[in-house]
């Protein structure tokens, strides 16, 4: 006699705590760093709590909206909120893939735009032109002028200060939705490179230009 086929189930639209716990574990184990996976590890735990909180709700964008409202009507800085966002998507992200949620509706939730940081940029500024000057007088002929170039280019590009450039790691450069970023990033004072909530943690991601 043929074995009965089990059928497969049907992704999910409302999230049990367990089904968050794995898909928050799976977030955790795909970052390298241990100040991302504390990070991540709070902004997950805290929109668990708030998840869970709300009478029995589809994990789905409109949700995640109104999480951003609440976040925002805590008056949290922009970078701790986008912060926060981020970290919701990942879980919906390793969800899908896990087969706990539906596609569709990690889709929607991954549209979810952040909060806009607003701010008045202080000092001198370089045009993209004179940048672009900048790099082309830049020896590329030798190692030195090598390192040089990629030097420029990083501090440039991301907008780094000498000092994190000098203390940057290549295992530090990775991909964070579906972008190159400088993850957990340690800015003046060991605060947050954007002024995020201090709450949060130290550190943030700076994204590479271009990616």
């Amino acid at each position: 006699m043929s074995k009965k086929r089990r059928k497969k189930r049907p992704p999910k639209r409302v999230l049990a705590l367990p089904d968050l716990e794995q898909s928050k574990a799976a977030v955790l184990n795909s970052l390298t760093s241990k100040s991302g996976q504390r990070t991540y590890d709070r902004a997950i735990t805290d929109f668990v709590d708030w998840y869970c909180s709300e009478p029995r709700l589809a994990f789905n964008r409109t949700v995640v909206l109104r999480y951003r409202i609440f976040l925002e009507q805590k008056q949290y800085a922009a970078t701790t909120i986008n912060l926060r966002l981020a970290a919701v998507r990942r879980v919906a992200f390793e969800a899908a893939d896990s087969g706990l949620l539906s596609p569709e509706l990690a889709a929607g939730i991954r549209r979810v735009k952040g909060v806009r940081r607003i701010g008045v940029r202080i000092g001198n500024w370089l045009t993209a032109e004179q940048g672009k000057r900048l790099l082309a007088g830049a020896d590329r002929n030798s190692l030195r002028g090598k390192r040089n170039y990629a030097m420029l280019a990083t501090l440039i590009g991301c907008g780094l200060r000498r000092g994190e450039l000098l203390g940057l790691r290549v295992d530090a450069i990775g991909v964070r939705e579906e972008h190159w970023v400088i993850a957990d990033l340690n800015g003046e004072g060991r605060t947050h490179a954007y002024g995020a909530d201090p709450s949060m943690g130290e550190g943030s991601n700076r994204r590479v230009e271009g990616s």
